[in-house]
C-alpha cells in the first residue's frame, strides 16, 4: 500500500457484523437485490488548495499511525481492546475505484484512512476494519468506503462505490442480510467525516444534516444502510454528532492545530438486547503516534515498532 509522493488523503465505509447468537429480527433489509431508480448527480465542488505545510506533512511517502486503548461496548458490556487509525496519502484509479500501482494524470489524490479494532467478547475475539478513499481535489463526498468485520461465528463485508449515486454490495452469514445490491441517493456519510477533519475541520457540516452512520454500526445494531437525520456540531476540538432516532451520540476529539489529528472518541449507544439492553459508551484515548512506510516493515527486526505503539 505505499503511499505516492502526488497523492491527496481520504478515509473509509465499514460494515460489522454481530455474534451468530444475536437476534438480528430487526433487520430491515433482505437477501434480494434491490435497485433505485433515482439517479442524481452533485454539482462539481470547489477544489481544495492544499497548504505548504499541508503537502510537507502528507507527501513524503509514510503513513501516519496512531494506536488508542478501546474500551468498547459490546452485548451489554464493557471489553477492553486496541484501535489503530492509518493514514496515508496514495493514488486513485477512478473508474475501477481502487489504489493505482502507477503514477498517472487521470489518477485521483487520496486521502485513505484505515480503521481497525479489535476485542474480545468472552472466548471469541472481534476484528473489524473499514477503509475510506477520501479525495482532497474534489472532495465533496468519499470516491470508496468500505467494511469487514469477523468473529467466530462467520464474517460480513460492506463496499459503497460513488459513481452517478452510491452503490452498495453486501455481504453477510446472516439469513436476512445476506447478499445485497442497491443503490442510495448520495448524502453525508459519517466515515468520510473522519478524513474530511484531517483536511480543514471547518469543512465539516454542522447543523441538521442526513447522513450515512459508519458500516460498524449499522452491522453491530442491525439497523437498515440508509441514511439518518442528526445533529453536527463543532468546536474548537470536538465534533459531536447526535442521532435522535438511533439514541446514539459520537464525539470526536482532535487537536485544533494542523495537522489536526484525532486524540480519540466516545460513542454512546443502547448496548445489547432485551433485558441487558443499557446505555454504555465507547471511549479510545490516543497511546502513541508514529510516520512510517510500514509497508516495508515486514520482518521480525521490526516488531519493535509495535512495541512503539504500545500494541501486544
Amino acid at each position: 500500500m505505499k503511499a505516492f509522493i502526488y497523492v491527496v488523503i481520504s478515509s473509509f465505509l465499514v460494515t460489522t457484523f454481530s455474534s451468530c447468537k444475536e437476534n438480528n429480527s430487526n433487520t430491515t433489509s433482505d437477501s434480494k437485490t434491490v435497485i433505485t431508480t433515482t439517479k442524481k448527480t452533485e454539482p462539481e465542488q470547489p477544489k481544495a488548495k492544499l497548504s505548504e505545510e499541508f503537502k510537507a506533512f502528507w507527501y513524503k511517502g509514510e503513513a501516519e499511525i496512531t494506536s488508542y486503548k478501546l474500551e468498547q461496548a459490546r452485548y451489554g458490556e464493557m471489553r477492553e481492546g486496541n484501535a489503530v487509525l492509518v493514514f496515508v496519502t496514495e493514488d486513485f484509479l477512478p473508474d475501477e475505484q481502487v489504489k493505482a500501482d502507477m503514477y498517472d494524470t487521470s489518477n485521483i489524490p487520496v486521502l485513505k484512512l484505515n480503521a481497525t479494532k479489535t476485542f474480545n467478547t468472552g472466548i471469541y475475539p472481534y476484528s473489524i476494519m473499514q477503509s475510506t478513499f477520501y479525495p482532497v481535489a474534489n472532495n465533496k463526498h468519499a470516491i470508496k468506503i468500505s467494511a469487514s468485520v469477523q468473529e467466530w461465528c462467520g464474517h460480513v463485508y460492506t463496499q459503497l462505490n460513488n459513481r452517478d449515486d452510491f452503490e452498495i454490495t453486501s455481504h453477510s452469514y446472516f439469513q436476512n442480510e445476506a447478499d445485497q445490491k442497491f443503490n442510495l441517493e448520495k448524502t453525508w456519510t459519517e466515515n468520510e467525516l473522519w478524513t474530511k477533519l484531517r483536511i480543514d475541520p471547518n469543512s465539516l457540516p454542522i447543523g441538521d444534516i442526513s447522513i450515512i452512520p459508519s458500516l460498524e454500526f449499522i452491522r453491530l445494531k442491525h439497523v437498515e444502510l440508509k441514511a439518518y437525520e442528526a445533529r453536527a456540531t463543532l468546536d474548537d476540538d470536538n465534533y459531536t454528532l447526535t442521532y435522535s432516532e438511533l439514541n446514539r451520540v459520537l464525539k470526536i476529539n482532535f487537536n485544533p492545530n494542523f495537522p489536526y489529528d484525532i486524540n480519540g472518541w466516545e460513542e454512546t449507544i443502547d448496548s445489547g438486547f432485551g433485558e441487558d439492553s443499557k446505555t454504555l459508551t465507547t471511549k479510545a484515548t490516543k497511546l502513541e503516534t508514529i510516520k512510517s512506510d510500514y509497508w516495508n516493515k515486514n520482518h521480525n527486526s521490526d516488531l519493535e515498532l509495535r512495541e512503539t505503539l504500545k500494541l501486544q
